[in-house]
């Protein structure tokens, strides 16, 4: 009988010396890229929060902390219990935390209490992708996806059942003191009842959806009684009163007005720093900013017999509708990426348009890419429909191809109107002339890399890593997270491009 030759499998055997971490990965590891990217990054901000100068055990070092965060988002694991899991089963998290397991609820609250300091990640990676020549501003694209919320849809109430609600828990919390006072007396149980005892309980984000409703309806009465004044004024002048124009006008016209007073606030603040001279603006931008309040106020009047709700979890989210025609209580994020997919700048916003974007957007990449060194302009800037704005086609800033209808609809134009060359006539409209530089050879080839250049990074996100819902809650903390979410993708970027050796195959400085 043969007889047959195997590795020797022995779980038993000790070690003859002790192990070294640094074999347990190959070189070329993405954990050691991250660690070198914390290890040269400004992380005092952090220290500072995670102070431990007193009395009890050792903190965990924050720039640990860190480098396991970063590596968690960049394998899609976001959930502080996996992570947690990771660190007892996965090498690569075992590394980061040299063979420590941090507690669930310690990555949660580091999470919760970094969110400047992620934010400034961002720019920290974004200056190491340029070191290595991957920021390439020839063509960049932007775009928003909407991102699910840590909410559900199920969670929204109407004013009346928030009211009920918070009586409901106050009534219960008096029922508790009425108890506890004819049980101890004076002497104790005199503490505050559960839903009271912590700031972030139900009965505070109860009160904050109802504040939120509360302005809303506010804000309703007064654009009611602003549309009456206008239309009496109309009446007194023998004109005829304006009809009710459906919805899908209104958002237009809030988009129109939203963009045009970015562009005068954009104008004003270059009068601030002297670039120009100021005239009549803050007349123009005082009235666009009416415009402004008039037309959200149009889209947000709700109809008859349907009245406004509020999301109970996460008070700042927002309903919006997915791409596919489905509903999702959530938030729209926004990127701007370059031609090798780098993020330039990213936002997250509670409106569900994207026109009101584009130049905020624009302004922070070309901030941030002045921060980071990047002395080329940006050439041109590629946008779908939902841009499409007179304001963002005329504004100030690099050339720029704004679709003014939506994709399909913009290709079929080009086959019954044919191409054009050359520049638009003089007394084009606005329209008319993009509408003429898409046309144009070189306008429909440039535009035609608008989706490759900016949609394979939400497709990454969403469906590599798995990443469609913020675990954060609240703007500010969803804005942080997204901030870590495009910062990440960008380290997977700089690490495929690196050769081995990570950081120190950079040019110095």
């Amino acid at each position: 009988m043969m007889a047959f030759r195997y590795m020797e499998c022995d779980r038993d055997q000790l070690f003859l010396l002790p192990p070294s971490m640094r074999e347990w990965l190959g070189e070329d590891h993405l954990v050691w890229l991250i660690l070198d990217v914390v290890e040269v990054l400004d992380t005092s901000g952090l220290h500072r929060v995670h102070a431990n100068d007193g009395p009890g055990r050792p903190a965990w070092d924050p720039d640990m902390m860190l480098a396991l965060l970063v590596y968690a988002y960049c394998v899609g694991l976001r959930s502080s219990r996996r992570i947690e899991a990771a660190c007892r089963s996965d090498v690569a998290f075992r590394v980061i935390c040299a063979n420590r397991v941090p507690d669930f609820r310690t990555v949660a609250r580091f999470r919760a209490a970094s969110g400047e300091v992620l934010v400034s990640l961002f720019v920290g990676v974004l200056v190491l992708c340029a070191k290595a020549g991957l920021v390439r501003v020839g063509r960049v694209a932007l775009d928003g996806t909407k991102m699910a919320a840590n909410a559900s849809l199920g969670a929204n109430r109407s004013a009346a059942a928030i009211r009920a609600e918070v009586e409901q828990m106050l009534a219960q919390a008096a029922r508790a003191d009425d108890s506890e006072d004819s049980r101890w007396g004076e002497g104790g149980g005199d503490e505050l009842p559960g839903p009271l005892a912590r700031a972030g309980s139900r009965l505070a984000r109860l009160r904050q959806a109802q504040a939120q409703i509360d302005a809303e309806e506010a804000a309703e009465r007064a654009g009611a009684e602003a549309k009456a004044a206008r239309a009496a004024e109309r009446a007194a002048r023998g004109r005829k009163p304006a009809g009710r124009r459906p919805t899908r006008d209104a958002r237009a016209r809030l988009a129109r007005a939203e963009a045009d007073l970015a562009a005068l606030q954009a104008r004003m603040r270059a009068v601030r720093v002297g670039v120009c001279a100021s005239g009549g603006l803050a007349v123009e931008v005082a009235r666009a900013q009416a415009d402004v309040e008039a037309a959200r106020l149009a889209v947000q009047a709700a109809p008859p017999g349907r009245p406004r709700q509020a999301n109970v979890t996460d008070p700042d989210s927002r309903i919006v509708k997915t791409p596919g025609g489905g509903w999702v209580q959530g938030y729209n994020a926004q990127a701007m990426v370059d031609q090798n997919q780098i993020v330039l700048a990213f936002e997250v916003t509670q409106d569900p348009n994207d026109v009101a974007q584009f130049q905020p957007l624009l302004a922070a990449a070309q901030h941030n890419l002045r921060s980071v060194g990047v002395v080329d302009p940006v050439g041109v800037v590629l946008a779908d429909a939902g841009y499409w704005s007179e304001a963002n086609a005329t504004s100030a800033g690099p050339a720029r191809l704004i679709a003014t209808q939506k994709d399909w609809k913009q290709r079929q134009a080009a086959r019954l109107l044919g191409t054009t060359s050359g520049p638009p006539d003089p007394d084009a409209s606005p329209l008319e002339a993009m509408e003429h530089r898409l046309r144009t050879p070189e306008g429909a080839h440039a535009y035609a890399h608008r989706s490759a250049t900016i949609e394979p990074v939400f497709g990454h996100t969403k469906h590599n890593r798995g990443i469609t819902r913020f675990m954060q809650r609240g703007l500010h903390a969803v804005r942080a997270e997204w901030s870590l979410i495009c910062a990440t993708a960008n380290l997977q970027k700089l690490h495929a491009h690196l050769p081995p050796g990570g950081l120190a195959a950079l040019p110095p400085g």
